[in-house]
């Protein structure tokens, strides 16, 4: 499956990519490598934390440049969405993350890595049938690489003396 995700072909379909696994595993490298891949190919590439995208749409709503923020996410091929499932999602979170789902289906890419497995997600979203919006526009293209392993954090750390 690497092999076909390499050659960018799934950005030229308008597929999704969903890396899952535990923390620390590697799910923001392997996105980011992917998104760099992307890049040396000529594509644009975007990436944010979940938690820091929900952030600034509201803020982009408050102080009236939402329309410029979703259409410089609409315009990114690939974007890399990290850390999906953090923390539980208010309801104009829910509602947020629909919007730039819904607006990037079909035309775009969009990467998610998530510690929550995807069978998860649809209870992690809450509002039924908000879920079943995102979900049905998310996974059904998506290639799903899920990580199993310990800590690459664990395996690097340095020995105190």
């Amino acid at each position: 499956m690497m092999m076909n995700l390499l050659s960018c072909a799934w950005i030229q379909k308008h597929q999704n990519v969903i890396i899952a696994g535990p923390t620390g595993i590697g799910k923001t490298f392997l996105a980011c490598a992917l998104a760099q891949k992307a890049c040396r190919e000529g594509y644009r590439a975007f990436y944010i934390r979940i938690p820091k995208l929900l952030y600034h749409l509201t803020l982009s709503k408050a102080d009236g440049t939402y329309p410029k923020t979703m259409k410089k996410l609409f315009k990114t091929q690939i974007l890399v969405l990290d850390d999906f499932g953090l923390a539980p999602l208010t309801d104009l979170e829910r509602r947020e993350l629909l919007e730039v789902i819904e607006d990037r289906h079909g035309s775009s890419s969009t990467l998610i890595t998530s510690q929550l497995p995807i069978e998860n997600w649809h209870e992690h979203i809450g509002d039924p049938t908000i879920a079943d919006a995102i979900l049905d526009r998310l996974i059904h293209n998506a290639h799903r690489i899920n990580l199993k392993g310990g800590s690459m954090r664990k395996k690097l750390k340095l020995d105190s003396p």
